[in-house]
């Protein structure tokens, strides 16, 4: 598994500047996902180190985040768009 932590490619999707139309078109990598799921599952089953919970937290607040700017970033495309 990648040293870098699941919530970096969030910020750095978020540093590069975007489009509403881009922010909405967001979705974490694969290695992302399954990141997270792996977090997720031992988090269930044998535990956590404290690190690896704070990073769990972070991609939750960060997704969290993401779901509303996504929200927000249908409200500025056009109807056409939406579908």
């Amino acid at each position: 598994m990648s040293m870098t932590r699941a919530y970096e490619e969030i910020i750095d999707f978020i540093a590069a500047g975007t489009t509403p139309s881009g922010i909405v078109a967001f979705q974490p990598s694969d290695e992302a996902k399954a990141q997270v799921a792996d977090l997720i599952h031992r988090e269930k089953t044998t535990g956590l180190s404290p690190e690896e919970t704070a990073e769990l937290n972070h991609y939750s607040q960060l997704e969290h985040l993401m779901r509303l700017a996504k929200a927000r970033a249908r409200t500025h495309l056009p109807h056409e768009q939406l579908h």
